[in-house]
């Protein structure tokens, strides 16, 4: 199903107008591309420019031997739209890029608003790029009451939209977005925009401050006829690094995207960032929250998924926690990692409008060895389900000084079942539910918190309720009072694990819980934080 223009401008409303703000008014001062640099991209005497990644590599290596470049400012009435104008703006359908084009078409968001500083877009034919012009010809306006000049060349893009069949043979759907500093996200077959990804995040959540890179620079390579894939490249920039980007996109039930980064730092960085993941929990099963809500979950994202070369699969459920919280899982090359979505009925969440059961799940799949590092998590206390408060991504172990060459690949797979979402070997952990302990119904005052983790499928599955099976749970700053393991009489050949802690006012706590026997691992891990005020 496509998603209509009312609803992506809501989605860009709920996360790329906000990180477009927090880029553009950072006291480091984010700088694109300046209006000559973007000239020297230009073909000169129409004959176009030639283009390789290779090219663009290098380009974006000399830029970060020098000082950021000055901001390029919007000219006209571009720097005059408002929330409400900048909302009502459509790309014009019959003015599609590519339109005769039976796999893919394209078209471009329009600048303005908080999208204050403009994306210059190519687009590459037999290895040359050209400069793809868009105009006020190429946009309805038809909703705002001011004057819009005629024929007016904008000065490039907030950013692009890439269109697909990926539903149905005869509808072009809403395929990926690049839009908001260096923000895209993609959608796999019957699903719907949710999460996002970054081409890269600088000191999230530490003291030196946080960079938000934007993509100043994007180059389309227009497919041949019947080809399967599209590509598009990307010229980043940010105050302490440039990159060169690389994006083959190829459409279907789980949609890939195999991307190469090619990063040059010019200046040390605290943290760097690698394949980010940005999405909302707000409340649900494993953190209810105290919100007055007759929806019995929100959020776009319930889990951080890591798989580990060990085979072990880790599965720690999302909070919306009292203060800034941080988990990191230490790991060498990983398998996969990623932000997902499991509980996919509508009366797990009854959102008629958000659907939030169709919102798709992120595997990152490191391509070569990405040596030792850590998966780190980021959740960010919220009192709105519009604030995107979880980010996901990989720091790697080595330090990131200034000079640092570093080139990384990886594999985004979008949709909702991606392989490495969770286990294919182990039982897999269908809900975290948390409550206060004791015994249920009897009002008996504790100071135990609940919490409860049913596993199905695997071996678990055949084995009945008094097969050798063991809980093995641990706490650190904090103590377990007590644990039960049993299996349910269920289709599924469930077995649930309810496990009651304590721990001390204001500390926080980490959990973790697995099911063993017959001389092995039996089920994914489950790993919690436990966060007392």
């Amino acid at each position: 199903m496509q998603n209509d223009p009312a609803r992506t401008g809501l989605l860009m409303t709920r996360r790329t107008a906000m990180t477009a703000l927090l880029a553009s008014t950072a006291v480091y001062g984010i700088a694109p591309l300046a209006a000559q640099e973007a000239a020297e991209s230009e073909p000169q005497d129409g004959g176009g420019t030639p283009f390789s990644f290779d090219w663009l590599s290098a380009r974006m290596k000399d830029r970060a031997a020098n000082h950021p470049a000055v901001a390029e400012k919007l000219p006209g009435f571009t720097a005059e739209l408002s929330y409400d104008e900048y909302q009502r703006i459509r790309f014009a359908r019959d003015r599609n890029r590519w339109a005769d084009h039976t796999r893919f078409q394209m078209n471009a968001f329009h600048p303005g608003w908080l999208f204050n500083e403009p994306v210059h877009v190519f687009e590459v034919v037999d290895e040359t790029a050209q400069p793809m012009v868009f105009s006020t010809d190429d946009f309805d306006y038809s909703s705002l009451k001011r004057d819009i000049p005629e024929h007016f060349e904008l000065p490039g893009a907030a950013g692009v939209r890439i269109m697909a069949p990926l539903n149905r043979a005869d509808k072009f759907d809403e395929l990926v977005t690049f839009l908001g500093a260096s923000y895209f996200r993609a959608l796999g077959r019957d699903s719907i925009y949710g999460l996002s990804a970054r081409g890269l995040a600088v000191n999230t959540g530490v003291a030196e401050g946080e960079e938000f890179p934007r993509f100043s620079e994007l180059y389309l390579q227009r497919p041949a006829e019947g080809e399967e894939t599209l590509t598009v490249y990307a010229a980043l920039q940010s105050k302490s690094v440039t990159g060169a980007y690389r994006f083959v996109i190829h459409p279907g039930a789980v949609t890939t995207m195999e991307v190469t980064a090619r990063l040059y730092l010019r200046n040390d960085i605290a943290q760097l960032g690698i394949a980010p993941l940005t999405s909302m929990y707000f409340f649900g099963g494993s953190d209810p929250g105290n919100f007055d809500d007759f929806r019995p979950a929100v959020h776009d994202s319930e889990a951080l998924v890591v798989n580990l070369p060990s085979g072990e699969t880790l599965f720690r459920p999302l909070n919306n926690p009292p203060r800034l919280a941080s988990s990191y899982v230490g790991a060498q090359s990983p398998v996969s990692f990623g932000l997902v979505q499991r509980e996919r009925d509508f009366e797990q969440y009854l959102d008629a409008q958000a659907h939030y059961e169709r919102r798709p799940s992120v595997m990152v799949e490191p391509l070569g060895d990405w040596g030792r590092g850590t998966v780190r998590l980021l959740e960010i206390p919220s009192d709105l389900e519009v604030n995107d408060n979880i980010v996901a991504y990989w720091i790697p172990e080595a330090e990131m000084t200034a000079g640092t060459e570093l080139e990384v690949a990886y594999r985004l797979r979008w949709g909702m079942t991606p392989p490495g979402d969770g286990s294919s070997q182990h039982a897999r952990i269908l809900r975290t539910r948390v409550g206060k302990g004791g015994v249920s119904g009897v009002d008996t005052p504790t100071d135990r918190r609940k919490f409860v983790i049913d596993f199905a499928g695997g071996v678990l599955r055949e084995l009945p309720g008094d097969a050798d099976v063991q809980a093995n749970v641990s706490i650190t700053k904090g103590e377990i009072a007590e644990t039960v393991l049993s299996r349910l009489d269920d289709a599924q050949g469930t077995w649930r694990l309810v496990v009651e802690a304590r721990a001390a006012p204001g500390s926080t706590t980490e959990l973790k819980a697995s099911l063993d026997g017959y001389g092995g691992v039996l089920s994914e891990t489950w790993l919690y934080q436990w966060m007392l005020e």
